[in-house]
């Protein structure tokens, strides 16, 4: 038992290691900067215009808005975690240390997740505009801000793994681009297919996931969705990563 803790702890302090260095990666260059200047704009023009113009005080359209602008975020938030490392050979350096794949790959991911959740915490900003100017049904922005991080984490999954399979980062991008804009798209084109797909489709589509929970219902079903897909993509990344190795 003292063996397995004192093994668990080592892997908890590679993972922090490698967070810790994407961290301090992204806010020594401009990526962070430009990345959440940029998300915190279009939200802020659009969430202005909704509430001046049409005199609505709500956040519903920061959340319809949010995960059209994640198709190309994230993708441009993860698109160098591998690839890059794969270019340069850094990632041959990285495992010549006591490093195994699935904690540099748990590394980055968190890394890159906590950079989208800092942007997403600075529009807390437009949640307090609204709470002064009136009332505000609480148990929607919540879930809202849950299904967020949700769709983000499972978005920034899919971007690593995209990352992993090339060594050209704008390759990576539209691999990335692509797959996360699939599955949001799954439940919109619903009338295109078959209707005895119809519900399996409509299940596999990450909005129809995300747009429950928004409404402040937070169901298992779509909790469990978020977690599988987000640990299935993660395990392919691992499965990437150790093909060099084939």
């Amino acid at each position: 038992m003292a063996l397995d803790i004192k093994s668990l702890s080592s892997n908890l302090g590679n993972v922090g290691t490698i967070y810790r260095r994407e961290i301090r990666s992204y806010f020594n260059s401009a990526i962070a900067y430009v990345v959440i200047v940029v998300f915190l704009a279009i939200i802020g023009w659009f969430h202005t215009s909704n509430l001046f113009l049409a005199n609505v005080a709500s956040l519903r359209l920061m959340f319809e808005l949010i995960p059209a602008i994640f198709l190309f975020v994230v993708p441009a938030i993860t698109m160098r975690l591998l690839s890059e490392e794969k270019k340069t050979g850094t990632i041959e350096l990285l495992t010549t240390k006591p490093l195994h794949d699935v904690e540099i790959v748990l590394g980055k991911f968190l890394a890159a997740w906590a950079l989208v959740g800092i942007a997403l915490l600075l529009t807390l900003v437009y949640y307090i505009t609204i709470a002064f100017l009136g009332s505000i049904d609480n148990g929607p922005v919540v879930g809202g801000y849950l299904g967020l991080m949700l769709m983000a984490g499972v978005y920034v999954a899919i971007g690593l793994f995209a990352s992993s399979l090339t060594e050209n980062q704008v390759v990576a991008f539209i691999i990335g681009f692509v797959l996360v804009f699939a599955l949001f798209m799954l439940d919109k084109v619903l009338l295109y297919v078959p209707g005895s797909l119809t519900s399996i489709v409509e299940f596999l589509g990450i909005d129809y996931h995300f747009s429950n929970i928004a409404r402040g219902v937070v169901d298992s079903r779509d909790i469990i969705y978020f977690l599988s897909l987000l640990g299935f993509t993660l395990y392919l990344t691992v499965t990437s990563l150790q093909r060099r190795k084939w």
